[in-house]
């Protein structure tokens, strides 16, 4: 009786797992990874969450109006890049500042908005006015302003256009004993070529109506 002999090959071990370790160069590069990706979120989050105290208005500021700390609130904004462009609470409000165009209640106060009175190529002038004006009609409204001379006591001449689109920078209505508005205070924004024709229409007691110019831009 014969006997099949068969080589029989010992099984090959299992590869064993080694344990990484710190000096692995795979592990050091992944570790560098996800730090510098958590330090990304983080700094992403930081900048997000970052605020500037800049200064808004309490209330409408006309042109030429001297600007106090009583005309302003200091808020928490996130403006980023754009925070130099507003009156920031950090630099104060300069010395001798006046407001050169309208800021209206609440608005953020530009940095170009912010000048002295030399800079002004409007100067506000105070017109009363017997006839009232539009409801609704507010500050940043255009206006025109037109006058009749009086050519004697009781008599005036044919009005005439002065101002054009003139822009009003407050207004403040009067009120009869029994409530009824009587005049408004209109404090337009005149440019210095027509300021001596206005001054001596005021100064010769002329007429004085203000009309709503619907058609030109605030």
């Amino acid at each position: 009786m014969s006997v099949d002999i068969r080589t029989v090959q010992p099984k090959a071990e299992a590869p064993r797992l080694k344990r990484p370790s710190w000096k692995d160069p795979r592990l050091l590069i992944g570790l560098l990874l996800v730090l510098a990706s958590t330090a990304g979120v983080i700094a992403l989050l930081e900048s997000q969450d970052t605020t500037t105290e800049v200064y808004s208005a309490r209330q409408d500021i006309a042109v030429g109006s001297s600007l106090t700390p009583d005309d302003v609130v200091p808020v928490p904004v996130q403006l980023g890049d754009a925070a130099g462009s507003y009156l920031l609470v950090s630099e104060g409000i300069p010395d001798r500042a006046v407001i050169t165009r309208l800021v209206t209640e609440g608005e953020l106060i530009p940095a170009g908005a912010i000048g002295r009175h030399d800079d002004l190529d409007r100067k506000p002038v105070g017109l009363t006015v017997e006839d009232p004006l539009p409801s609704g009609t507010s500050t940043g409204d255009r206006v025109d302003v037109w006058v009749s001379l009086r050519t004697d006591t009781n008599s005036y001449g044919e009005p005439r256009l002065l101002l054009e689109a003139a822009e009003v920078a407050e207004l403040t209505v009067g009120e009869s004993a029994l409530g009824a508005s009587s005049s408004t205070l209109v404090q337009v924004l005149v440019e210095d070529g027509a300021m001596p024709d206005l001054l001596d229409a005021l100064s010769n007691d002329a007429r004085i109506a203000v009309v709503l110019n619907l058609g030109a831009g605030s």
